[in-house]
C-alpha cells in the first residue's frame, strides 16, 4: 500500500476513535443489540430506527473499546445510515472480508463504499485486531434481525 494512503487511513481511523460519530443512545430505536469482545474487553451497545421499508434510518451506539474498535463502529454508522438491511449487511458481508484479509466480493458495492471500507483493511495485518474491527459489524447483522440478543467474538 502506498505510505501515504497508509498514513491517511491512519489519520481517518485515529479520527473516528477519538470522535466517534452517533455516539450515545438513540431514542426511539426499535431494534438493538449488544457485542462483547472478551479477548480485549470490547463492548458496544448498538441501536437502531429502522422503517417498515427495511431501510436503517438512524443508528448510533454506545460503549467502550480500543481504538480500532471504536473506530470501526463510528465508520460502520456513517456508511450504513439509510441504506437498505440488504445493502447494510452487504457491506458488513464486505468488511468481515475485508478485516479477514480475503478478497472482497465487490458485487453489489459502490466504488466510494469500496474506498471507505479500505480506511480498516489494514487491520488483516494484525490477527489479534480483526475481531475488534469486525464486533460492530457483527452486532449489526444481529440487531437488523431484531433478535436483542448479545454477539460475542468468541463465537466466530
Amino acid at each position: 500500500m502506498d505510505p501515504g494512503l497508509r498514513e491517511l487511513y491512519q489519520e481517518i481511523i485515529l479520527d473516528h476513535g477519538r470522535n466517534p460519530r452517533h455516539f450515545g443512545v438513540l431514542e426511539g430505536a426499535n431494534r438493538e443489540a449488544k457485542g462483547h469482545n472478551p479477548l480485549c474487553g470490547d463492548q458496544i451497545h448498538l441501536y437502531l430506527s429502522m422503517d417498515k421499508a427495511g431501510r436503517v434510518v438512524d443508528l448510533s451506539f454506545q460503549g467502550k473499546g480500543c481504538a480500532i474498535s471504536v473506530a470501526s463502529a463510528s465508520m460502520m454508522t456513517e456508511l450504513v445510515k439509510g441504506r437498505t438491511e440488504a445493502e447494510a449487511r452487504r457491506l458488513a458481508e464486505a468488511f468481515v472480508q475485508l478485516a479477514k484479509g480475503e478478497e472482497i466480493d465487490t458485487n453489489g458495492l459502490h466504488e466510494d463504499d469500496i474506498d471507505r471500507l479500505q480506511a480498516m483493511g489494514g487491520v488483516s495485518q494484525f490477527p489479534m485486531r480483526v475481531k475488534c474491527a469486525t464486533l460492530a459489524w457483527h452486532t449489526l447483522e444481529e440487531a437488523m434481525a431484531g433478535g436483542g440478543g448479545e454477539v460475542t467474538t468468541d463465537d466466530e
